[in-house]
């Protein structure tokens, strides 16, 4: 049976999709960050305030600098790691989003998440999702991709 991550050449073109959804991801995540924490809030604060369009405390800047540090070094490593760290946070971000809205207006709002804050986490979830995937999850691969070839490792094309 044939798995994701071992079937991507080092220097195969998908590659750079995928360094790329990480760095894009990041620079995004890294500037809110860096905003929230210059912003001087208040690091446990559940009212939270405007970063970029955003509700942030310094809870939420930290975590979003960390998370970006990671993107960092997946784009750095790149190939199929990076395509994994993008699937995997992009389900991450997915899933703060339903928690962020599960949690809103009440005091276990630790991460100050507002309206805004769940549709961003939803839209950098979904579009890290369509980085990470990009080429290696689809019904219709072309037949010289790699995961095309060790998924159907006897096909004569």
């Amino acid at each position: 049976m044939a798995r994701l991550q071992d079937h991507l050449p080092v220097d195969h073109r998908l590659g750079q999709v995928y360094r790329w959804g990480a760095i894009l991801s990041a620079v995004t995540l890294l500037v809110f960050g860096v905003l929230g924490l210059l912003d001087d809030i208040p690091f446990f604060s559940t009212a939270g305030h405007r970063v970029m369009g955003l509700s942030s405390n310094g809870l939420l800047s930290v975590l979003s600098i960390l998370v970006a540090s990671l993107l960092l070094v997946a784009a750095r490593i790149g190939g199929n790691f990076a395509s994994t760290v993008n699937m995997v946070m992009g389900i991450v971000f997915i899933v703060a989003g339903l928690l962020g809205l599960a949690v809103m207006e009440t005091h276990a709002n630790i991460l100050a998440f507002g309206l805004s804050n769940v549709f961003f986490s939803f839209v950098v979830g979904l579009i890290m999702m369509t980085f990470g995937m990009y080429g290696r999850v689809s019904l219709y691969l072309p037949y010289d991709n790699p995961y095309y070839r060790a998924r159907h490792p006897h096909s004569s094309r």
